[in-house]
C-alpha cells in the first residue's frame, strides 16, 4: 500500500503558477480537464467518522476507484498530509455506482474541478479551479514537496492539510451557504445568506 504525501496551496493567479512550474522545470502532463468526482459512505457515515474515504472519479475519459485512510502508524498530517491510498481504474464508473448503491452505500459528497497535471519526473503538481477557489496540489516525498514549495514561492504557513469536503465546509460557513455539494451548479445556485 502506498502512502500518499500532499499539501494544498491556494492560487490567485493561474497564469503566474504556471510560469513558475515551467521555471522550475515541471512539464504539463495533462492539460485543463473536468473532474468529477463522488463519495460513498454508509448511510450513518462510518467511514468518514473513521477518516476514511470511498471515491469514484471520472477524469476526462477515465474512471478510478479510490479507498483512502490513516497510516497504521504515524501521523496523519503534521505540515503535510499522509494517507494510504489504494486507487485503480475501472471500465465504467456508473455501473460500480450502482454497485455501490446496491450493498447499502450512498452517494455521501459530490465535488468538481477542473483539473491540469504536471510533473518535473520526481512528483506531480496538480492545479485544481473549484467553484470555491484556485487550489494546487504538491504530492510526493515529503523533502520534495518542502523544495518545490519553496521553489514556488510558497511558505509553509500556506500549506492546507483538508480535503475539499472540509474546504468546502469552511466556505459555506464563511459565505452562510446552503450548498450541499461542491459542484459549479450548486454553488452557483444557491445564494449566500447573511
Amino acid at each position: 500500500m502506498a502512502i500518499e504525501h500532499e499539501i494544498k496551496f491556494r492560487v490567485d493567479d493561474l497564469a503566474a503558477l504556471e510560469s513558475k512550474l515551467r521555471a522550475a522545470g515541471f512539464t504539463l502532463e495533462t492539460p485543463r480537464t473536468f473532474e468529477s468526482n463522488v463519495l460513498y459512505d454508509t448511510p450513518d457515515r462510518r467511514m468518514r467518522a473513521r477518516t476514511e474515504i470511498l471515491r469514484i472519479r471520472q477524469y476526462g475519459n477515465r474512471w478510478t476507484v479510490t479507498h483512502k485512510r490513516l497510516p497504521d502508524a504515524g501521523p496523519g498530517e503534521d505540515k503535510h498530509k499522509h494517507r494510504i491510498e489504494t486507487e485503480t481504474e475501472v471500465a465504467d464508473g456508473e455501473v460500480l455506482a450502482q454497485v455501490f448503491l446496491s450493498l447499502g452505500l450512498v452517494a455521501a459528497f459530490r465535488y468538481e474541478k477542473w483539473r491540469g497535471e504536471w510533473s518535473d519526473g520526481e512528483g506531480h503538481c496538480v492545479v485544481d479551479e473549484t467553484p470555491i477557489g484556485n487550489f494546487a496540489e504538491l504530492e510526493g516525498t515529503p523533502d520534495w514537496i518542502d523544495s518545490t514549495a519553496a521553489k514556488l514561492g510558497v511558505d509553509s504557513a500556506q500549506y492546507l492539510t483538508l480535503s475539499y469536503g472540509r474546504l468546502f465546509d469552511l466556505w459555506r460557513e464563511q459565505n452562510h451557504s446552503d450548498a450541499t455539494d461542491l459542484t459549479f451548479a450548486a454553488v452557483s445556485a444557491i445564494p449566500a445568506h447573511s
